[in-house]
């Protein structure tokens, strides 16, 4: 994991409001299955359950502070806790070790507001993956070694352009047109379509 300071490993500034938020961060949590074994704790959402299934109905979830590495088994977990994963808005898996967003977009096609942050995340291809998330408003990823590639704002932001904030810095019609120019001479066209060189 990146070195953050110890003053900014939470982002209270950025909790969503008028939404129905599962607080499971600082638990400790090394892997996707113990989130079951939080929410059975007495008292540990405060969330309402839906009538017809018995899940939990939930829009924003905060993961972040944990020690999760792997999400591959996300849509798994949680189409076994909520009722419908999908209305799932904002996620806050910041300060956890991910080295990749795989498994993030299989269920949770409606994110709007993605933080990844302080992470171990080393490619912009990770990034490709966001691009699924047609919604997506937020995104931050600063603080991964991913941060030091060169273009990395460029990429990202020509990858994602329904973009508006970018590590907490909003999106500019500069940055937009940088980005552009960036990806244009950038992009290896070969007989497979086109392909970021970098």
């Amino acid at each position: 994991m990146s070195e953050v300071s110890e003053s900014s490993r939470s982002s209270p500034s950025s909790k969503p409001t008028g939404k129905a938020l599962l607080d499971l961060s600082f638990r400790s949590i090394l892997s996707l299955e113990d989130i079951g074994d939080e929410i059975g704790k007495p008292n540990s959402t405060g969330l309402k359950k839906s009538k017809d299934s018995g899940k939990l109905i939930c829009t924003a979830l905060r993961l972040n502070n944990n020690n999760i590495a792997d999400l591959s088994d996300l849509s798994t977990v949680l189409e076994g806790i909520f009722h419908d994963p999908a209305d799932i808005e904002w996620i806050d898996l910041s300060f956890n070790d991910l080295h990749s967003v795989s498994g993030l977009v299989d269920t949770l096609t409606n994110l709007k507001v993605v933080y990844l942050h302080g992470n171990a995340i080393e490619k912009l291809q990770e990034v490709d993956k966001l691009a699924a998330l047609a919604d997506l408003k937020s995104l931050t990823m600063h603080g991964n070694p991913v941060e030091s590639s060169k273009g990395y704002r460029q990429h990202i932001l020509s990858t994602l352009p329904s973009l508006k904030t970018l590590d907490f810095s909003g999106v500019t019609k500069q940055d937009r047109t940088v980005a552009a120019t960036w990806r244009k001479s950038n992009v290896k066209k070969g007989n497979k379509g086109n392909k970021l060189s970098i």
